[in-house]
């Protein structure tokens, strides 16, 4: 396992997990369509250009096309020299399309300098590791909201794992493992791991410090609470106000750092946070 100084020093030009994020910029990669779990809080359904939200591209992209739009924001004057990682975030996971390894390959062939980046909801991860590692992934973001199967229960529908659906307390317990046994086995494997939790009102306030802990004990850089979007099955919870969600984070600073600047990025964002 990594040390804190190392991973300090592996993150240095991330500007997800530093602070010098007004000069160093990324790009999303929507190339991955297919989703395999149901979060009550997601729905992909439309896009506006004036909103920032995960889950929203205006377009997918195949992995060649993909590298066409690397070489384009590398090319260019503005974004080329602010541009430090290339990142795949969806629009649904990354890790339940195929098209997310060969753009990792592409783009490594062709920008080995620039970061790897990705962000899942876990569900595959502990066996997709193995791949990432060998396509050089650096940094890993994995969105876990809880720590109990039963509060899991009751923000995600159902789950597609092994060519099976699972719902209820069923689905919320091989999710659950598969996220926490990811964080482990990637912070193993040297990548720097950031842990996104969604703060819901009224279902998963409670557990927020027991998955900093448990985040904090497997190796974990750094924790990102995110309010809550009210949308889909959630639409009727209040987001969460900006006095609460800086009491989370406040709290949480005394167990793992905790990042303050997330923009709830697009898909297919592209140049400063």
């Amino acid at each position: 396992m990594a040390t804190s100084c190392e991973q300090m020093k592996k993150i240095q030009g991330h500007p997800c997990f530093e602070g010098n994020h007004h000069k160093t910029g990324r790009m999303h990669l929507a190339v991955a369509p297919a989703c395999n779990i149901k979060c009550g809080y997601c729905t992909r359904k439309h896009d506006c250009a004036n909103e920032s939200r995960p889950g929203v591209a205006s377009r997918l992209m195949t992995p060649s096309e993909a590298l066409d739009k690397v070489r384009e924001v590398m090319a260019s004057p503005i974004l080329g020299p602010t541009m430090r990682v290339v990142g795949i975030a969806g629009p649904g996971d990354p890790l339940a399309n195929q098209q997310t390894f060969e753009t990792f390959k592409l783009v490594g062939e062709t920008f080995p300098d620039l970061i790897k980046c990705m962000s899942t909801n876990g569900l595959l991860l502990p066996e997709s590791l193995d791949r990432l590692h060998a396509l050089g992934l650096h940094s890993l973001t994995v969105t876990i909201n809880a720590m109990n199967p039963d509060t899991a229960a009751q923000i995600y529908r159902h789950i597609y794992y092994h060519g099976k659906r699972y719902s209820g307390r069923d689905a919320a317990e091989i999710l659950l493992a598969s996220q926490y046994e990811g964080v482990q086995r990637a912070v193993e494997l040297g990548m720097v791991v950031k842990v996104n939790t969604v703060l819901i009102p009224g279902i998963n306030e409670a557990e927020i410090p027991q998955i900093a802990e448990r985040i904090k004990g497997l190796g974990a850089f750094v924790m990102n609470v995110m309010p809550l979007i009210p949308q889909a099955d959630l639409a009727h919870i209040p987001a969460p106000s900006a006095e609460q969600l800086a009491e989370v984070r406040n709290n949480n600073e005394r167990i793992i750092s905790q990042m303050r600047h997330c923009k709830q990025c697009r898909a297919d964002a592209i140049g400063l946070l």
